[in-house]
């Protein structure tokens, strides 16, 4: 689980690498981020939550 949160820190990085390689400046390509952000932190929450739901099942076994 911990992994997960090198997921938005590498697609960062991918995202910063494409917008230099196309010669994008990073102000423009701030949206991207956002999204990249957004959207890793919405799916690390679920995992979390789902985590925690799911944690007394495991206690029980």
């Amino acid at each position: 689980m911990t992994r997960i949160f090198l997921l938005p820190i590498l697609l960062c990085l991918f995202w910063t690498m494409f917008l230099y390689l196309n010669g994008v400046p990073l102000k423009q390509g701030r949206k991207g981020f956002i999204y990249i952000i957004v959207i890793s932190a919405t799916v690390i929450a679920s995992l979390g939550f789902l985590l925690w739901l799911t944690a007394g099942q495991n206690l029980r076994s």
